[in-house]
């Protein structure tokens, strides 16, 4: 069973039909964001925000959605949501809700006019909650597919997956991956193939682009693993920046090849805000956030 650190709320909105759907993650006050974007392909809302030096470093929601660009729609009704609550950066008599996004691409494997809006958002936040998190092909993950490399007809249903580690001191670092990958999953220590091109279980995905003759796939940017990994030990935003670039040794333990530029993979790393952590801790929550990155794209294809 996992679970994010104390005070995270996560919750799905699922279109079965359509195959799409949203997942929200709604952090506790004080919660800092670094972001790290490394596929060529990306779709993404307010992860400008994130730099170090810049005025904002506070996030209030992350939404991480299906339905390509249209799929950002998701985070007006996150926003729209919170700032009923109160919640907000304070400008003046006004709060505006630091919202980040990410999207991905599924229009491909349901109805192409399906995707998340602003309803969907606000449905997300009313379903999130605390404790045991659901994965598998619900939420953002609904129509998630892995294995792209020879045509999304022979690809293999991807999800949603998490993972926590637990570090020496109690510590702890989750993890929640959207894995809708143009590589295979295999398993990060025997490297045995997870997922990947159906019809073929020897089929290598990696080998095949470097030694096979094969055709353009028209979808070949229609590929995304999105994560978050978020930690209850304090950061500043420089500091935490270097987490959620280690965070990405995980994706590339477990998907391979990855990144890659037919795929808008980024990593959003979180922490509650405060002083640079002593550099040990640093070393030891980015170990442990590649760590958790790697499990839950695992459990995202094995979920269920």
């Amino acid at each position: 069973m996992t679970r994010f650190p104390d005070g995270y709320r996560i919750g799905h909105w699922t279109d079965p039909v359509g195959r799409t759907g949203c997942t929200v993650l709604l952090p506790p006050a004080g919660t800092i964001a670094a972001v790290d974007v490394r596929g060529g392909a990306p779709g993404t809302r307010e992860t400008g925000v994130f730099t170090p030096g810049n005025l904002v470093s506070e996030i209030h929601g992350l939404v991480f959605a299906g339905g390509s660009a249209f799929g950002l729609a998701a985070s007006n009704g996150v926003a729209s949501w919170l700032r009923r609550r109160g919640v907000g950066f304070s400008i003046g008599p006004a709060r505006v809700p630091i919202v980040a996004a990410a999207i991905l691409f599924d229009l491909a494997v349901g109805n192409p006019e399906a995707y998340p809006d602003d309803a969907a958002g606000e449905a997300a936040c009313d379903a999130a909650r605390g404790g045991e998190i659901e994965t598998g092909a619900v939420g953002a993950g609904t129509g998630a597919t892995v294995g792209k490399l020879l045509g999304v007809a022979r690809a293999s249903r991807g999800g949603v997956g998490a993972a926590a580690v637990t570090l020496v001191g109690g510590e702890r670092v989750a993890a929640l991956a959207v894995v809708n990958a143009f590589g295979d999953v295999v398993d990060p220590d025997s490297g045995r193939r997870l997922a990947g091109p159906r019809g073929d279980d020897s089929f290598d995905s990696a080998r095949a682009l470097r030694q096979e003759q094969l055709q353009e796939s028209p979808l070949a940017g229609a590929n995304t693993t999105l994560v978050c990994v978020a930690s209850d030990v304090g950061f500043d935003q420089g500091s935490l920046k270097r987490v959620a670039i280690e965070a990405h040794d995980g994706l590339a333990r477990a998907v391979r090849p990855a990144p890659t530029g037919v795929g808008g993979d980024g990593v959003f790393a979180l922490a509650p805000g405060g002083a640079p952590p002593p550099l040990l801790m640093r070393l030891r929550v980015g170990a442990a956030a590649a760590e958790a990155v790697a499990r839950a794209i695992v459990d995202a294809v094995t979920a269920g």
